[in-house]
């Protein structure tokens, strides 16, 4: 899965708003439309980016689609800050020691 591209999906504030509210249960675009009064054509193209990211899937309902957030996405995401975070956790801080490969030589 291509965690840049989920990433740049969530980076615009309506879809982020949007994709939480996913989380909390099913959507169809009229309910998101009078949920943050958009259009209608707003959230569709908005629900466009977060399938073609594969972070949403929709069912149908009649005549209605309603979106769910997809889990594989979701762990993908996850395991990725996880993995994040334990580089970060074992990074070295010091700041006497400098690791940099282009530090001059005789420098440690």
């Amino acid at each position: 899965m291509d965690i840049a591209l989920l990433l740049k999906a969530l980076g615009e504030p309506t879809r982020f708003s949007i994709f939480q509210q996913l989380l909390l249960r099913k959507h169809c675009v009229r309910s998101l439309s009078k949920k943050f009064g958009i259009s209608e054509s707003a959230v569709s193209q908005h629900m466009k980016v977060l399938k073609e990211a594969g972070l949403v899937y929709g069912e149908r309902y009649g005549y209605h689609i309603h979106y769910l957030p997809d889990q594989k996405a979701l762990d993908a995401l996850c395991a990725a800050f996880g993995q994040m975070r334990t580089q970060s956790v074992l990074l070295c801080r010091d700041p006497d020691i400098c690791n940099c490969e282009f530090k001059e030589a005789g420098n440690k």
